[in-house]
């Protein structure tokens, strides 16, 4: 390896100075014409003697830094006299042979192998000023050198609330191709949610919670809940209209057409179109995690429904949740499906009369016996086959979907008629299998933490369990509602059965109200009195409650020991009490 240096040489000009002096002298001698007698004379000159007076430290000060003494200090540097030798003299060659390596190994050294930006770092480090006045992440302008020095999460985060829309393709390849993408799919479920195959940032992102709008001042939680809307309607199709969302939200036009922007651009004479095409691809590519967006979409729906009145509504049938690009269909291509399910349909009829034609004969041979019907599968399984897939059918996760067929009040006829003599008893074979003591232990968890919950409610937060599960896990493999009510049984809840009035706006899953009967402290005796009011009462006055709990205790209670037993079971509204998730605003 070979380095070059530069030396500075300091021009010097001393010598033109004393050519001046000479030159002054000798016309001053031409303009005298005196004698040199005259000239001797005139120089005898008085002279006054005069003692400097002693200098202060800061007059040396100033005087060391002035201009005259350190040009002074130039003058009076020695010069140094150089031999020169050129590039091709033998003396050159021999002092070029010292900046070579020596060592006949021929290891080659690491510590000299740098790239040419560390090697700049080593020449000029960051000054610690210049490293406090960094920002400690890019605001308006984004700098990917700076970007990427952040962790995973932050870039993700700060990618996803300047673009708000973003194909997962598009943000691999800003992250660059070293990023795990598992690592990234992980990441971008923290602030982004699923639309249409692209990944839209969540609007708590975009309006943290102290936050108000900038044109109406609306608070940042009415916001959030207005933009969700909006993303939620183009899980259902690619154009929204502007006036419908403003006249569900009731936020001014400049919000709306704000979060409108983030997703969307405007046709003429259409509406707002998604901004992005369908990605299919990752739809079929991640499965698992397109699921657990599915979930967690059906439970903003549900709060949606309740808090803006919408009319129940059924989610897409698609496993995705997400609506696939909307095309066209000719008049042909509708006539070819009628003619297809018209066909299934007497299919169907015909399966069905040949059933009730057996169950006729087998009635006339047999006059004593009843068989059981059972539905016609259109594939034409076998008893048994249906029963399998009837235990493992998925959980109806639609808010306020109606009962399955042969349930009454979530259970089985002949359990329901049973009434509490259920309650408590595990079912038959039910917590041996591993999937039944998951959802065991997701019950009991939620009920030692809620004591009360609707069934909706119930599958909301298992929704949400599920989205924060890693994909595969073993509750994927689907829930029905039969074998959640029966886990809930098992883990020691009762149901209660509110008596809602007769005009009651509330759902079927909305009416089944669970409570966990004993939970093991001091207080289970307390809310057991109050669980049996609420089984004869829709709502309570506070006295009525707690007279009732002095009378069946025994002890006159503190309002420490009532508040707490209300607050574990009921809310308060208009100033009456009522069981948590039965109260009707």
């Amino acid at each position: 390896m070979l380095l070059r240096s530069t030396g500075k040489l300091r021009p010097s000009f001393s010598y033109l100075d004393k050519a001046d002096a000479k030159h002054r002298e000798r016309e001053a001698a031409n303009e005298a014409g005196d004698s040199s007698q005259d000239e001797a004379e005139e120089d005898v000159k008085q002279i006054t003697v005069r003692f400097s007076r002693p200098e202060s430290e800061q007059a040396r000060q100033r005087r060391v830094q002035s201009y005259e003494f350190l040009q002074k200090k130039h003058a009076e540097e020695p010069w140094v006299h150089l031999h020169y030798h050129g590039l091709r003299d033998s003396r050159s060659e021999h002092e070029r042979q010292y900046l070579l390596c020596q060592g006949s190994s021929g290891v080659e050294n690491t510590e000299l192998v740098k790239s040419p930006s560390e090697y700049l770092m080593m020449l000029m480090p960051p000054s610690q000023e210049e490293e406090k006045d960094k920002p400690v992440a890019p605001s308006n302008v984004l700098s990917m050198a700076q970007l990427r020095t952040l962790p995973l999460a932050d870039q993700i985060k700060i990618l996803m609330k300047n673009v708000k829309v973003m194909p997962f393709a598009n943000l691999m390849s800003l992250l660059g191709p070293s990023v795990d993408s598992v690592a990234v799919l992980r990441g971008i479920q923290k602030v982004a949610m699923l639309v249409q195959g692209n990944w839209v940032v969540k609007s708590d992102i975009l309006y943290p919670k102290d936050s108000s709008s900038p044109h109406s001042g609306v608070p940042a939680e009415v916001l959030c809940r207005g933009r969700d809307f909006v993303m939620w309607k183009f899980t259902q199709s690619r154009w929204v209209v502007r006036k419908e969302v403003a006249a569900v939200t009731k936020l001014c036009t400049e919000d709306v057409k704000d979060f409108l922007e983030h997703m969307a651009v405007v046709r003429i004479n259409k509406g707002w179109e998604f901004i992005l095409p369908y990605d299919g691809e990752f739809i079929k590519k991640h499965p698992d995690v397109v699921q657990r967006q599915h979930m967690l979409w059906t439970g903003i729906q549900a709060k949606l429904e309740k808090v803006y009145n919408l009319v129940k509504e059924a989610m897409p049938k698609k496993p995705d949740g997400q609506s696939g690009p909307v095309g066209l269909v000719s008049g042909d291509q509708r006539v070819q499906v009628a003619k297809r399910q018209a066909q299934q349909n007497h299919a169907l009829l015909e399966r069905e009369l040949q059933r009730k034609k057996e169950q006729l004969q087998a009635s006339a041979v047999l006059p004593g016996v009843r068989i059981k019907e059972e539905p016609m599968s259109e594939e034409g399984e076998d008893e048994e086959e249906r029963e399998a897939e009837d235990e493992e059918e998925p959980m109806d996760t639609s808010p306020g979907g109606g009962l399955h067929g042969g349930l009454a009040n979530g259970l089985p006829a002949g359990r329901a008629a049973g009434g509490d003599s259920f309650n408590g008893h595990p079912p038959s074979g039910s917590a041996s299998t591993p999937v039944a003591r998951e959802l065991r232990a997701f019950v009991q968890a939620t009920f030692q933490k809620q004591f009360v919950l609707t069934l909706s409610e119930l599958k909301r937060l298992f929704n949400l369990h599920l989205a924060s599960l890693p994909p595969g896990h073993m509750l994927f493999s689907g829930i029905s509602d039969r074998m959640l009510q029966d886990t809930v049984l098992a883990a020691g809840c009762k149901q209660i059965l509110v008596p809602f009035p007769p005009q009651t706006a509330a759902s079927p899953d909305e009416q089944k109200v669970f409570a966990l009967w004993e939970s093991g402290d001091i207080s289970d005796q307390h809310r057991q009195v109050l669980l049996e009011i609420f089984s004869k009462n829709y709502r309570v006055r506070r006295n009525m409650i707690q007279a009732r709990l002095t009378q069946e205790c025994g002890e006159d209670l503190s309002k420490q020991e009532v508040d707490k037993v209300l607050k574990d079971c009921c809310v308060s509204y208009g100033g009456m009490w009522y069981l948590k998730g039965t109260v009707q605003s």
